[in-house]
């Protein structure tokens, strides 16, 4: 029948336009930016680096391995290594990033810098009210802006954030089981080490080994 699509597609439009008043289910139109609609856990817009603590520099999980800006297909992130190091979350020295900025103006939200960073130190995030007046530097953001805490990456992403902080506090006991495992070895062989000394010092001195015999030149 000609037309029966267009029939079907107005008679569905009706439906939910006089539905609307009597069902807030079918109030498709919300009042922005009065109103916001609560986003789903999935949606990703932009990267941000998340950090343990209350300081966002000392706290940063980054330790500048720089694989996420080798695998950024725009080449959107710019990292420089730090000259000294700092305790992770496990307390192993890592080199952490002097600088850590992404242009967001090329960032095209792909997250594979997400996918394939090994300290699950950046993320993405929901916020989308990015828009400045200035196109250049508004729009290149540093570890500072970046920075972001762990309690607002649990808000944003919640089921995969408690994944990834159970998986790092597993490494963390498994971490420091091997350290304490390893300090305990240290001890004890130590103590083997100084008892063996003090065996040795407590031992009487041998005696003089006598001197060889001579035999007598044959007489003449």
């Amino acid at each position: 029948m000609l037309g029966e699509g267009i029939i079907k597609g107005m008679a569905v439009t009706a439906k939910n336009f006089l539905g609307s008043y009597v069902s807030e289910e079918r109030l498709t139109t919300i009042q922005y930016p009065e109103e916001r609609q609560a986003l789903p856990e999935a949606v990703r817009q932009f990267p941000f680096l998340v950090f343990d603590g209350k300081d966002p520099m000392a706290g940063l999980r980054c330790v500048a391995c720089q694989i996420c800006e080798k695998e950024c297909p725009p080449k959107c992130i710019y990292i420089e290594k730090s000259k000294d190091k700092k305790p992770d979350y496990i307390g192993k020295p890592q080199l952490y990033p002097a600088t850590f900025d992404i242009d967001i103006s090329v960032c095209m939200s792909c997250q594979i810098c997400v996918e394939v960073c090994p300290f699950d130190a950046i993320k993405m995030d929901t916020e989308f009210e990015l828009s400045t007046s200035d196109r250049f530097g508004g729009l290149l953001v540093n570890k500072h802006q970046l920075a972001k805490s762990n309690a607002h990456y649990h808000r944003i992403h919640p089921t995969e954030a408690d994944e990834v902080d159970g998986r790092l506090a597993a490494e963390k006991v498994k971490a420091e089981a091997k350290a304490k495992a390893d300090a305990e070895a240290k001890a004890k062989a130590a103590a083997e080490a100084k008892a063996k000394a003090a065996d040795a010092a407590a031992a009487p001195p041998a005696a003089p080994a006598a001197p060889p015999a001579t035999t007598p030149p044959p007489a003449k």
